[in-house]
């Protein structure tokens, strides 16, 4: 645990203030609960994590639950309004910024969008569903993307059209 806190620091310029640091701290931390055994010494540390977790997102606007699997360096840049489902997956280097939405399309289907490494995140952005976003992508300010984005492409619009960069075929 205090390994990926020491690299959550440095991905966000040593800047103990930043929200979305608190944020990754408090994730960090529900994650770890899980290893405490036996279940009974569990429930203190569950307690903890519940409240810590609801201080967050009332002094941040940022909503990331334990369940969600993110990789190394995962960034929240420009705290406020982020939404992302438990059911999310996140690779290495990814950015979000303010007004993200990672999540379900319906509730009747409880999947959310598997994101690969690399990618950056607009504000404003919602990424729904059963929907993977390859490697290197970027996710334009206010895009709606309810589709697979391939490697090393652009998401952008509502809907979102995805646009391969140049090289890419």
């Amino acid at each position: 645990m205090f390994e990926n806190v020491r690299a959550d620091l440095r991905a966000h310029g040593n800047d103990w203030t930043a929200q979305g640091y608190w944020a990754l701290l408090v994730y960090r931390f529900g994650r770890w609960r899980y290893r405490v055994r036996p279940a009974w010494l569990r429930k203190p540390f569950s307690l903890a994590y519940k409240v810590l977790y609801k201080l967050v997102q009332m002094a941040t606007g940022i909503e990331l639950p334990c369940e969600v699997q993110i990789g190394r360096n995962f960034v929240i840049d420009h705290f406020g309004g982020i939404v992302i489902s438990g059911y999310a997956r996140f690779g290495d280097n990814c950015r979000v910024r303010n007004g993200v939405v990672v999540g379900l399309k319906n509730v009747a289907e409880p999947c959310a969008p598997w994101i690969g490494d690399n990618v950056e995140i607009g504000a404003g952005a919602k990424l729904l569903g059963s929907i993977r976003i390859g490697n290197n992508v970027t996710v334009g300010a206010n895009a709606v993307v309810i589709t697979d984005v391939p490697d090393g492409a652009l998401a952008v619009g509502v809907p979102a059209v995805v646009k391969l960069r140049a090289g890419q075929s």
